[in-house]
Order: structure tokens, then sequence, then C-alpha cells
């Protein structure tokens, strides 16, 4: 990920709680120290695992209560806990434990923003480390009232970041770019925007075009273990059979340039795990090299431009 230029990763905690556990990672010295990642580093909440990874779980005003999707055993995560698991994990920036909602259901909505208002306001008391900035997570499904309420209760927190929650998560692109329309001008342009779980390569264009400055998404090692590769234009299946005696590299200026797509092929045919990992490392480099282009195309004032033609 150092060599690809990767500046900023993520650790899950819901996972990282489950295994091996946040005691043993706080027990080896934390998450940099366990992974032995120098960066910056960032963690969820563990909230969107539990209400999408969970099928039984139960919803009150203190917390969650939700069965492990590994064996089935019984947990409950609360604001409280959820700070103190991520203080074990030692991140740099921790995420307010808040529940994602269905995006279209306004009442629903509506009574999410009931419970995960108060959910922020004890995740920034349950807080002790100095050394880690918090993030709020603003949610409100598809609607522009339900954003701007949560958008305004959050901002007098006056907190190191705001994130954007609760989108591409089934609504329309063009539902999760006007709910970006509305929030960018009311969202503070001098501390940082991170849009979550939102990582296709158009989706990155316009969201920086709406302010927005992390991102993170599943979709470049999801796409790898299904043997696909992203390029510009769009994307390729090296399941296909006609790229069985294809010489060329899948692109290049692909960090894995020496493998041709056929040998890739090959891996991904074979189920070999090398296959996951080479094609992680291609998606992965494609769309830090696709920020780094965008970073460029901003110190030259020549955004806008730049997008409109890597969208054509």
């Amino acid at each position: 990920m150092a060599e690809l230029g990767a500046t900023l990763v993520l650790s899950n905690t819901y996972h990282l709680y489950l295994r091996p556990g946040d005691d043993v990672v706080k027990q080896m010295g934390g998450l940099h120290q366990f992974m032995q990642w120098p960066g910056p580093m960032l963690t969820d909440s563990g909230g969107f695992q539990v209400f999408s990874l969970s099928k039984t779980r139960k919803i009150d005003a203190d917390g969650v209560t939700f069965k492990s999707h590994i064996d089935g055993s019984s947990h409950r995560f609360t604001p409280e806990s959820s700070i103190a698991i991520q203080e074990n994990l030692g991140a740099d920036i921790i995420m307010a434990f808040d529940e994602c909602p269905p995006p279209t259901d306004y009442a629903y909505v509506q009574h999410s923003l009931t419970r995960t208002h108060p959910w922020l306001e004890r995740c920034v008391a349950a807080k002790t480390r100095d050394d880690q900035a918090l993030f709020g997570i603003v949610q409100g499904g598809i609607f522009r009232d339900l954003r701007e309420q949560s958008a305004a209760f959050m901002l007098p927190l006056d907190l190191p970041g705001y994130a954007i929650g609760g989108l591409a998560v089934g609504e329309s692109k063009a539902q999760m770019y006007e709910v970006l329309d509305w929030l960018q001008p009311i969202m503070p342009a001098h501390k940082p925007r991170y849009l979550m779980g939102v990582g296709e390569p158009d989706d990155l264009i316009n969201g920086v075009l709406r302010g927005i400055d992390i991102f993170d998404c599943v979709m470049p090692t999801r796409m790898a273990r299904h043997g696909t590769a992203l390029v510009k234009g769009g994307r390729l299946n090296l399941r296909n059979a006609q790229f069985e005696r294809d010489e060329r590299p899948i692109s290049p200026d692909s960090p894995i340039a020496q493998f041709s797509r056929a040998y890739l092929r090959h891996l991904v045919k074979a189920n070999e795990l090398l296959a996951h990992t080479l094609l992680s490392m291609h998606n992965i480099g494609f769309l830090l090299n696709l920020m780094a282009d965008i970073r460029q195309a901003i110190r030259h004032n020549r955004l806008r431009d730049f997008a409109a033609e890597y969208l054509s």
C-alpha cells in the first residue's frame, strides 16, 4: 500500500472486535504496530456492519444487540463501547457510532436521527484519547430536510471532521449526487469531508466536484476477488476466454504491468489466491492514480475540464 501511494488506510471495528479482539490489538501495540502501517489510519464505528451483516439485531435508545456473523454469539454495541474499542485499536481518526438507515423510508430515517444524534453526544463524552480525531456522520437518507437537520445538529459540536453516511446503499447515483449538492454549502470547507462507502471512479470525480476529500470502498478488492480489473473507460473481466493468450499487461502503468493478462486469467481460473492479491494491487493503484490526477487538476485549476474529459 505504501508503494502504491496510499496515504490513509481504514480498518474495520466490527471485524477486529470479533477477530482477533480489540484487547489483542491493544496488547500488540495498537493497529499501527500490529499491521506495521506507519501512516495515518481510520477505523469505522462498527455500526454499518452491525446493521448489514447481523440478520438478527435489536435496536434501542441505548445501543444495538446483535449476533456475530461468524458463530452466532450475542454481542452489544453502544456509543461508549464503540469508542472504547476504537481507542484500543488506536487509529488516528475514529468514527461516531450511528445507524445506517434505509435511505428511502422517510419515517424510519427521521426516527433513526432521534437515536443517532444523542449517540454522537455520548461518543464525544466517552472519548478519552487526545491523539484521536472523532468524526461525526451526517445521515438523513435522500431527504433534504433530514440531511440539513442532521448537519445543523453536528456542526455546532465543532468536530475535527465530518462524514456523510447512508449513501451508495440502494439509492440512485443521481439521488446521491443531489444529497452531496445540498450538503456542499452547509459543511465547513476548512474541515475534511469524508464520503463513506463510495469508490467507483465516476463517483470519486463527482464527489470531489462536490467538496469531498476522503473516500473508502471495498469495491476495488471485491472486484479483484471476482477476477475483474479497473481500466480507463470501464473494466476487464479476466475470466473471459478472449484473454487466454493475451500477452499485454492490464495497462502499461499498472503496478503489476510485468504480468500478462493471460497469466492473470490463469490465476483467476485456477482460483489461485495470488490473483486476488495482484488484482487488488492493480485496482487500488488505479484509484490512487485517479485521485493523484484529480489533485493535479485542482492544483492547475482545471478540475472541471479534467472531470468532463474523464467522464466522457
